[in-house]
């Protein structure tokens, strides 16, 4: 009878020492050392510089990064953009499709209230603040205020800007501009 996909994982974890010279507490002490956003970063590594076979390393990319963001089947994005919010994830979908643009160098790190949008550093968060509206903070230093983009004030004190967004169309040429130099300042 074949192995379930849940069989089949357990049992490479099982054999993860033999194969790969490493438990998998091993594999994310290692792993907790390093900075990688995306599953990609994660599966270079692993295969490239520590010469994990794709499966062994696939398998230490998503148990690890899963650990990391909170546990097995935790969502934090989904939580924040469930119920009535749930009419605003194109917004946050629409900005992180601008960040992604910008360099292969972007981490989206969703965390319980927001999604934290990093480089070397934090340079823009996206929070669903109300049932109608996201607001995009963005860290510009020595940026003078606009009509859009305002002091951060008590939004967040992570950042030193805020942009409201009611609409994906709010996510514009002008916004796309701040994001990027936020971006910019953030390298």
């Amino acid at each position: 009878m074949p192995q379930t996909p849940e069989q089949a994982a357990q049992s490479m974890i099982d054999n993860l020492k033999d194969r790969t010279g490493r438990t998998l507490d091993e594999w994310f002490a290692l792993l907790s050392t390093k900075h990688f956003g995306k599953h990609a970063e994660y599966m270079q590594f692993l295969k490239s510089e520590m010469g994990v076979s794709h499966g062994y390393a696939n398998l230490i990319a998503l148990k690890h990064r899963d650990a990391r963001d909170g546990g097995a089947g935790d969502d934090p994005v989904a939580a924040q953009y469930a119920g009535p919010k749930q009419g605003l994830r194109s917004i946050l979908d629409r900005i992180v499709a601008t960040v992604e643009k910008l360099g292969d160098d972007v981490e989206i790190a969703p965390k319980k209230t927001y999604v934290s949008l990093r480089r070397r550093k934090q340079f823009a968060i996206v929070q669903p603040s109300t049932r109608d509206r996201v607001d995009l903070g963005l860290n510009l230093k020595g940026e003078k205020p606009t009509e859009r983009l305002e002091n951060a004030g008590s939004f967040n004190a992570m950042v030193t800007h805020r942009i409201r967004l009611a609409t994906p169309q709010d996510v514009d040429a002008e916004v796309k501009a701040w994001i990027k130099l936020a971006y910019d300042a953030a390298g």
